[in-house]
C-alpha cells in the first residue's frame, strides 16, 4: 500500500494520472512491482537528463587562474570552473565552491554517479613549499598526532550539528615524489559511530613556485583499489606554466610558504580543499533531485547513496 501511494503522489507531481493503479486489492503484487519500476525509469531518466547537460572537455585545457595547464589522459574526462559550481552547490548540496577550478572523473562516472569518485581541483597561492623535510618525516608519528587532534576538531564539528570524523589510518602512507614534486596520501575516515561503510580521502599536491596545486577525490574505502589504480594518471596530469614552475623560484623576489610536507599532510594548510566533495559526495547528492522530481524519488535514490554523516573537521588556523 505504501508503494502504491507514493507511485501515485509522484506521479500526480509529474503530470500523470494516477487511475492506473486504482486497482482491488487482489492484484497488490502486480501493482507494487510495476510501481516500484516505474520509479526506478524515472529516477534514471533524470540522471540521464541531468548528465546529458554538462559539457565535459578531454586533452589540453589551461586553468582558469593562468598558473597551470591540465593534460586530461584517455579515460578521464574535465569540467570547468562553472559546471563545477553548478555540480558541487546546486548538484550535491555544498554551501560554496570558492576556490574550486574544476572538477576531473573518470570517463565513465557522471556527476549522480552510485559509486565511483572525482577530484576537485584548486589552487593555493601558499608560497613556496620547502622540501627539505621530506625524506625525515616519520608518519606513523604524523598520524598519532593527527588523531590526538581530533577531540578539539570534533567538538567544533557537533556545534554545527556534524557528526564526529575520526581517522582510523593511512588508506595509503604518504609518497613524495622529489623529482616531479608531487606529495599524494589517503586517508579512511570513519564518520559517526555507527557507519557500516568508511570513507576515503585521496589527496594530490603539486608543488610549484607560488603555491600548491591540490587535486582531492573521496570515494568509499571500497572503492579504494579502483582510486589507486587511476592515480598514476592522475599525478601526470598537471603542469606548471612557465613562470610557475618548483624550479623557478627566485627567493629575492618569491614567498617561502610557512608550512613543509609535514604541514601539507597533517592539514594545517588546505584543509578546506577536502570540505567541498567529502560533503558532496554523498551525504548531499541526492537534494536537488528529491527536490525536482518528488518526493517518490526518495527510494529511488535513498536506497543508493551513502552517508558519510556530514563534512570532515572545519579547517584549523
Amino acid at each position: 500500500m505504501l508503494i502504491r501511494l507514493t507511485a501515485c503522489l509522484l506521479l500526480a507531481s509529474i503530470g500523470f494520472a494516477p487511475s492506473a493503479l486504482a486497482q482491488d486489492e487482489s492484484s497488490t503484487d502486480t501493482v507494487t512491482f510495476d510501481a516500484q519500476a516505474l520509479l526506478d525509469s524515472i529516477g534514471q531518466s533524470y540522471i540521464d537528463s541531468i548528465e546529458g547537460s554538462f559539457t565535459y572537455q578531454r586533452g589540453e585545457i589551461p586553468l582558469s587562474n593562468g598558473v597551470a595547464t591540465l593534460n586530461i589522459p584517455a579515460g578521464f574526462k574535465y569540467l570547468d570552473e562553472a559546471q563545477t559550481r553548478r555540480v558541487l552547490v546546486d548538484l550535491w548540496g555544498n554551501p560554496n565552491a570558492d576556490g574550486c577550478l574544476g572538477m576531473i572523473f573518470p570517463e565513465a562516472d557522471g556527476v549522480l554517479q552510485d559509486g565511483g569518485y572525482a577530484f576537485v581541483v584548486q589552487y593555493d597561492e601558499i608560497g613556496y613549499v620547502k622540501d627539505d623535510d621530506a625524506d625525515e618525516m616519520d608518519y606513523d608519528e604524523l598520524l598519532k598526532s593527527m588523531q590526538e587532534d581530533e577531540a578539539a576538531e570534533n567538538a567544533e564539528r557537533a556545534k554545527m550539528g556534524y557528526e564526529p570524523a575520526y581517522t582510523v589510518g593511512w588508506a595509503a602512507q604518504p609518497f613524495y615524489d622529489k623529482a616531479n614534486k608531487v606529495l599524494h596520501w589517503a586517508k579512511e575516515i570513519k564518520f559517526g559511530d555507527s557507519a557500516s561503510v568508511n570513507t576515503l580521502n585521496y589527496n594530490v599536491r603539486v608543488l610549484g613556485r607560488k603555491g600548491v596545486l591540490i587535486l582531492n577525490a573521496v570515494a568509499s574505502m571500497d572503492d579504494l583499489e579502483l582510486v589507486k589504480q587511476h592515480v598514476p594518471d592522475v599525478l601526470s596530469i598537471v603542469q606548471y606554466n612557465e613562470g610557475f614552475r618548483y624550479e623557478q623560484f627566485d627567493s629575492k623576489v618569491d614567498d617561502v610558504a610557512a608550512w613543509t610536507i609535514g604541514g601539507l599532510v597533517a592539514g594545517k594548510v588546505l584543509a578546506k580543499a577536502g570540505f567541498f566533495a567529502l560533503l558532496a559526495k554523498f551525504g548531499g547528492k541526492i537534494l536537488l533531485v528529491l527536490g525536482a522530481a518528488g518526493a517518490g524519488l526518495w527510494r529511488f535514490f535513498g536506497n543508493r547513496k551513502k552517508d558519510v554523516g556530514g563534512p570532515p573537521a572545519a579547517p584549523q588556523a
